[in-house]
């Protein structure tokens, strides 16, 4: 019955999609639904592309193993994110009226950054992508009992083609209902672990001196952990095409500031009940063994009724879903948009459409591949917020805040924050890579001012 129920679900995704096909007519429609969403639904979008594996599956993981310091990362720096997001970029970049994250860099910095942006911000996605196909695959494996691969495959086609079909309207549609089940579910088997557990009080006793602590020793190499821990993705995430298309999707710049607001407010609370039940979980079946990413599912699936883990796997379901749609239409749309679109500004709008769809199957294809090679969730989402943080989060806020920035300071900012947080990466510092590469692309974007790149350097990049 369980395996039937997300079976159905999967395929109500696909008429979900088909449906919304029917409002798809320009690359606008398809990308930013027309930027025609209301505040409910531009809220719930951006909730639920954030709502995905990690927070499911990583986060608790870390939680019980690491206690509260080892989710500082997410959900509270995934929160930080989309609050700083509806403070201090919603409204300007919803007044720009553009399609891409990238489309910024050309308008603000030239050409040329807003291709070096396109090639960096692709690549960033593989890895989020891959730890939702991941995730998914897991979860497919214990409902149905197929391979992973084979469940990897499946659950990447039916995204595909709802995502192909309906664009922005199916994710934002299918996104609404998926909060929806998201909240039920969790909730439902909270309250059940609850009772089970006694309250809070028996869950506070029971843990390791220093559980619940939520700020780190009074050392510098600890607080500096501390620090790259909240801006991962607290920062990291801010210039991330994903992010931009929620904000862009929005009938008017207030909603968009609103929505965003709204979904950080979401995410923190709602993002809790997880750490909760992973908790509720391992005090009480503390000798269970086996892959801490699953100490939710597994306990689900052995010890609550069926009503329960077809409510919970619904809402695992859709939360996985919800993020992975998201996550595979954003670097598809930087692709058409901002590198095939650079070299063949003829492109007429049918043709861009073309090439965004064919990217989706693409770029999903890659990320198949990386999904069934790797084995942790939580660290496949931290690579990708990495990326993005020490290449484009920089020049991108300069870009609004600075207005004596130049296309030179940009695109040596982001070349050097990437080339030192790689270097960093492989000799394994002492302190977090992405600390090194930060710092290199601030550096990156105030020399770069004061010091020209010659006309043939700037063509080879």
């Amino acid at each position: 019955m369980l395996a039937f129920s997300i079976l159905l679900y999967l395929f109500a995704n696909l008429l979900i999609g088909l449906w919304a096909s029917r409002k798809i007519s320009t690359t606008q429609d398809f990308v930013l639904a027309g930027r025609r969403l209301p505040l409910v639904l531009a809220a719930s979008a951006t909730f639920a592309t954030w709502f995905g594996s990690e927070t499911i599956m990583g986060a608790p993981a870390e939680f019980v193993e690491n206690g509260l310091l080892g989710v500082i990362e997410d959900p509270f720096g995934a929160a930080l994110c989309l609050f700083l997001v509806g403070v201090f970029f919603a409204r300007r970049f919803y007044k720009m009226n553009i399609i891409t994250f990238c489309d910024f860099f050309r308008i603000r910095f030239g050409r040329y950054a807003e291709l070096l942006s396109a090639v960096l911000i692709i690549p960033s996605y593989f890895s989020w992508i891959a730890a939702q196909l991941l995730a998914m695959g897991i979860v497919l494996k214990i409902v149905l009992g197929w391979s992973l691969t084979a469940c990897v495959l499946t659950s990447s086609v039916v995204v595909i083609i709802y995502t192909i079909w309906g664009g922005m309207w199916s994710i934002s549609i299918t996104d609404f209902l998926q909060t929806i089940m998201i909240i039920a579910g969790l909730i439902a088997v909270s309250y059940v672990l609850y009772g089970k557990v006694g309250g809070f009080k028996p869950l506070v006793d029971a843990a390791p001196e220093g559980f619940f602590r939520f700020f780190p020793d009074f050392t510098f190499k600890a607080g500096v952990e501390y620090i790259a821990a909240w801006i991962t993705i607290g920062l990291g995430s801010i210039p991330q095409q994903d992010v931009f298309q929620r904000v862009m999707s929005a009938k008017s710049a207030s909603v968009s500031v609103k929505a965003t607001l709204l979904s950080s407010m979401m995410y923190l609370t709602v993002a809790l009940l997880p750490l909760f039940i992973a908790l509720c979980a391992h005090f009480l079946y503390p000798s269970s063994g086996g892959d801490r990413q699953m100490i939710i599912p597994d306990m689900v699936l052995q010890h609550m009724s069926l009503p329960l883990q077809i409510m919970f796997f619904g809402a695992l379901v859709s939360a996985i879903l919800s993020t992975t749609s998201s996550a595979i239409m954003a670097p598809a749309a930087v692709l058409g948009e901002n590198i095939f679109k650079f070299f063949n500004p003829e492109l007429d709008d049918k043709q861009l459409l073309r090439i965004i769809r064919i990217g989706i199957v693409v770029i999903t294809s890659i990320c198949i591949v990386l999904a069934v090679t790797r084995e942790s969730i939580f660290e496949l989402v931290s690579e990708s917020s990495a990326f993005s943080l020490v290449s484009l989060f920089v020049p991108l806020t300069a870009g609004i805040y600075w207005s004596s920035s130049n296309e030179n300071g940009c695109i040596l900012s982001m070349i050097a924050g990437l080339v030192v947080w790689m270097l960093c990466a492989y000799l394994n510092t002492e302190y977090p890579p992405m600390i090194y590469g930060l710092v290199a692309s601030f550096i990156g974007l105030v020399g770069g001012n004061y010091i020209p790149i010659s006309g043939r350097l700037r063509q080879g990049l």
